[in-house]
């Protein structure tokens, strides 16, 4: 898990779990495996899978980004001509937008495997390959948008947590669950860690428990929103 209280954003998007997706060019077979990840090692991973699964291809090549901020950002032609595979698979994630005006995707990995058809595509066909190849792939998966949130147990008697917490999700609160104790309840909730939707909820709460208990905080967390 990406330690929350490091990043200088506080939202970005990724894949959900395993996606595969194949095009043909000229013969050439071009399989394209996209998978969450969070680790380089992860990342390299699915390539050392991928290259006993498809072990009579010809090539693996891979690229992957990682963490909110993007900053760690690896290709690999993997026998291509150099230049005309790892890097146009990588700038297919990272410029790819994922809302107008917004390129954020990140924790994945790339990898496409190709089976030469007999027809050389030249320098420029294998970019446009390549590339289009990881663009279909990330425009026919889910993406999944996450979003850096502050965590808070919020008190409650017994008997008025089930209202407390239905109220809070009218509220637009995330609820992520209670714990019941023989002393009361506490309701665990997130929210977006903005200064604005932070002082919004600490108004709310006040207002819900009229006055009651303020949040108490629990740390930072990444939260997955789809």
């Amino acid at each position: 898990m990406h330690p929350a209280s490091q990043s200088t954003v506080t939202s970005y998007t990724t894949v959900a779990g395993e996606h595969r997706h194949e095009i043909e060019i000229k013969r050439s077979r071009f399989i394209t495996v996209l998978r969450r990840v969070e680790t380089e090692e992860a990342a390299r991973d699915l390539v050392a899978g991928l290259r006993k699964e498809f072990h009579d291809a010809r090539h693996h090549c891979s690229a992957f980004v990682l963490g909110p901020d993007r900053d760690v950002q690896r290709s690999n032609d993997d026998g291509e001509p150099s230049g005309t595979a790892g890097l146009p698979m990588l700038e297919a994630l990272t410029k790819r937008e994922t809302a107008p005006g917004v390129t954020d995707l990140s924790d994945v990995a790339a990898v496409v495997v190709r089976y030469f058809g007999g027809i050389l595509l030249g320098a420029g066909g294998l970019v446009r390959a390549y590339s289009e190849s990881v663009s279909q792939a990330v425009a026919s998966t889910r993406l999944v948008p996450r979003l850096r949130m502050q965590l808070y147990a919020v008190a409650a008697e017994h008997a008025q947590a089930g209202r407390l917490e239905n109220e809070l999700r009218a509220a637009g609160v995330t609820v992520l669950g209670s714990d019941y104790g023989e002393a009361g309840v506490d309701i665990k909730v997130a929210r977006a860690d903005e200064p604005e939707v932070l002082a919004r909820f600490h108004e709310q709460l006040a207002s819900l428990t009229a006055g009651g208990e303020p949040a108490v905080p629990r740390g930072t967390e990444w939260v997955d929103l789809a």
